[in-house]
This record gives C-alpha cells, structure tokens and sequence, in this order.
C-alpha cells in the first residue's frame, strides 16, 4: 500500500469546527496514525437539503480550482473527495491581517503565487479578504480558500480581467501593510478598477452581500451599538443574582447582516437554557455556560482571550496562548463550547 493510498483512505480525526454556515462547515483536524499531516475538512454532508445544490456548485469550483494549482508551492492540497465533503491539507501560517508583513520579499514572493496561478488559468476571486493570504513560518506567501476560485481553458478578455482583479487586491493589501513600498505603477493600478469590477459593485455586489451575510453568516464588522453599556449592567446584575453563578463576562460581536450581538461568558453549572430563563429582555444573542472563566494569576478575567473566541478569532487565539501553557489549558473548554462559529471578517 503506498502513502497516498493510506492517506486516501486513512480516517480523519476532527480537532476544532473553525467557520459554519448554511454551505458547509469547516474543521481542521489530523489523519488517524499520521499526526504529522494537518488537515481542513470542508464538511457537506450536514448541509440543509435545500441549501445542497449551492453548496456542491461551491465545493465543485473549490475541487476544481484546488487541482489546476496543484504542484504551485503556497497553495493547499487536495486529500480526497467523499460523501462527507472535501479533505484538503491545512496551510502552515499567519494570517495577513496579524502578519501584517512590511518586508518586500513577502510581497514579491505573493505576486510569484499568483503568476503560476495565473499560467495554470487560474484567477482566486476571493484574495480581498486579508484571512485568505498567509505569510508561512519561512516567511513565504500562501494563499487559502478556493471556494470561489475559476479555471480558465481559454486565457482571453475574462480571465485577464480577473487575474488583474486578483493583482489589483494583492496590491490593497500591500497599502494596507506596506504603503512605503508601492511604486508608481501600483498606485495607478490601484486608481483603476476594471470595468467589470464597477459594473459588479453596482449591481451583483448587492446580491453577493445578501447570500454571503444572510445566508452564509459571514461578518462584514460593521454597527457601532453599544450593547454592553446600554444592556450589560442589568443582565450583569439579574444573572448574578442567582446563587450558582459565581461570574459573568460580556463581549459583543458582528451579527451576519448588520449590527452587533451580545455575546455572555457565564461561570456556573446552569444549562444555557435555565440562563435564558434569568435573562432579562433583550436576551443576549448568545450565553454559554463555563465551568470556570480563564483568570490571570492575579485573578482578572482574561477580556482579551474572551473577545477573540467571541469574535471567532481562532488564530489570533493561537497566538496568544503559544507560550502561555496554563491559559491554553483553561481555554480548552471555553473554546470547544463556544457558540460563534461565523466566519471572522468579509471586508475591512
């Protein structure tokens, strides 16, 4: 039996749900005897059967697109393909919102990735989103997500308008993080979207916004309401008044369409549904019961962990628990329990 035929059919041991929405859900995990080999499941055979047709049209663009870069070093590759979903290799590496990389190798190095992409006729559609480009821990691109990547048999008018799109994103990024090093001929790049860019973001971008935020729960960050002060203190108060809470944390977080929700760390050994019954009106979208709230040794509640996982910022969570073993161990639980599972950010 060869490595590919026992990695095709080895048994995938799942590990942490990262995103769920109405098309799929996606969990990393390991394959059962090699540890080694980090793996992403795009799991499908949960999907509601009204919602199948999307999902496989999705989840087909991403095999598709996963094959034609195969052998381009900086993109996933693909395990298999089953009934359960898609099984694709997990990308060593920093997100580009917390990389935030400043040298120009970085950026040379992306604009290599997508040159290859682009002589295998393949344009990414979806590199706006900062999560979607990783700086690797040898400092190299990668780039993740083919969900809605396209393949091109024909290199014409289309696929050099997209592959621009895909250049001219590259390079926002690169202002975000790296102003400094624009040149000219990026600048004016940047100045000039493509005619079918403004022609979608005056008509398909609406569409796309009403699939993508209502129906695929991804954030876009947006609502400025102060949930905490206006309704924290009384549900502070009416959810501690119960002997079996010892302690309350609150955090808000971006609601799929629009706005903020109110997101309640708990610590006591009620159920979720005995806290909605103390809960007073308006109910915090979301209460999740804690054995025990991760505490500094000073006894302070760690805000800063409880905001990430309310937020669903799973890799600025690894981060901060890397060299903090005690911290990682309190928040095992609290992250294996937690309630958003929405995608972290669509547009910044």
């Amino acid at each position: 039996m060869t490595h590919d035929t026992d990695i095709a059919k080895a048994r995938f041991v799942p590990g942490t749900v990262h995103k769920r929405d109405i098309f799929s859900e996606t969990i990393s995990g390991t394959l059962e005897g090699m540890p080694d080999f980090p793996v992403v499941l795009r799991k499908l055979d949960g999907v509601p059967f009204y919602a199948r047709p999307i999902a496989w049209f999705l989840a087909r663009k991403e095999i598709k697109g996963l094959r034609a870069v195969q052998g381009i070093e900086g993109t996933p590759v693909l395990v298999r393909i089953d009934k359960t979903g898609l099984l694709r290799s997990w990308t060593q590496g920093t997100p580009l919102q917390l990389a935030k990389p400043t040298n120009a190798g970085w950026y040379k190095d992306a604009k290599r990735l997508l040159r290859q992409m682009r002589r295998a006729g393949v344009t990414h559609n979806d590199i706006a989103k900062p999560q979607n480009w990783l700086m690797t821990p040898d400092g190299r691109a990668a780039v993740i997500d083919f969900q809605l990547a396209s393949v091109h048999r024909r290199q014409g008018t289309l696929f050099r308008t997209m592959a621009r799109e895909d250049l001219r994103h590259l390079l926002k990024q690169k202002r975000a993080y790296a102003p400094d090093l624009l040149t000219p001929s990026e600048h004016r790049m940047l100045a000039t979207k493509a005619l079918p860019s403004r022609i979608w973001m005056a008509t398909g971008k609406r569409l796309y916004n009403f699939i993508t935020r209502r129906l695929m729960n991804w954030s876009d960050g947006e609502g400025t309401e102060d949930r905490i002060s206006r309704d924290g203190p009384t549900l502070i108060a009416a959810l501690s008044a119960h002997p079996k809470v010892s302690d309350v944390a609150l955090h808000t977080y971006a609601l799929p369409a629009k706005g903020v929700g109110l997101y309640a760390f708990v610590e006591t050994d009620l159920t979720t549904t005995e806290l909605r019954g103390l809960a007073p009106e308006p109910l915090p979208e979301l209460i999740q019961p804690v054995a025990a709230l991760p505490r500094s040794e000073d006894g302070t509640l760690r805000d800063d962990a409880l905001n990430l996982i309310a937020t669903n910022r799973l890799d600025e969570l690894e981060l901060l628990q890397a060299d903090d073993p005690a911290l990682s161990a309190a928040l095992k639980p609290v992250i294996a329990g937690r309630l958003n599972l929405t995608d972290r950010v669509l547009r910044r």
